[in-house]
């Protein structure tokens, strides 16, 4: 694994430090540091009470569910995976909603989503007249079938 450093401030009293709970872990996870429910259909934005500074500019933070509250409660990142621009200052919200059948409650400190660092290339666009063909051609959704 490659490391970096982030650089972060904590814009609220009871805000924790992203971690890892492994080591061959990609992502580190995000905590909520206020209490929330979360009723069927309900979408929230939770604040985590951190900001970050990322190294380079040709970087991002995606947030992502947390596969475990994805699966047991039907919880997950709305806009996922959310990406957090190497330029922004603010504090890391996470837009949370509950597909799941039963009210899930998070208490302060609860782990609500993780984060991952990741490079970024910039898309030049370049007008052509015709593009490669490919196997695949224009084929769009289910085009491939499923077997």
């Amino acid at each position: 694994m490659n490391d970096i450093k982030v650089f972060f401030r904590k814009m609220h009293k009871d805000a924790i430090v992203p971690e890892y709970k492994l080591s061959g872990d990609a992502g580190c996870d995000l905590f909520t540091v206020e209490d929330v429910y979360l009723n069927p259909g309900d979408i929230r934005l939770v604040s985590t009470g951190i900001s970050i500074q990322l190294p380079e500019q040709s970087m991002e933070a995606q947030v992502r569910p947390r596969s475990g509250l994805a699966y047991e409660k039907g919880i997950t990142v709305l806009n996922s995976p959310a990406t957090i621009d190497s330029g922004y200052r603010g504090e890391i919200k996470v837009i949370l909603v509950n597909f799941g059948k039963d009210q899930v409650a998070f208490k302060k400190g609860d782990r609500i989503a993780q984060m991952v660092f990741t490079f970024v290339y910039r898309g030049h666009f370049i007008e052509v007249n015709d593009l490669d063909n490919t196997d695949r051609g224009t084929g769009g959704l289910g085009s491939t079938g499923l077997r």
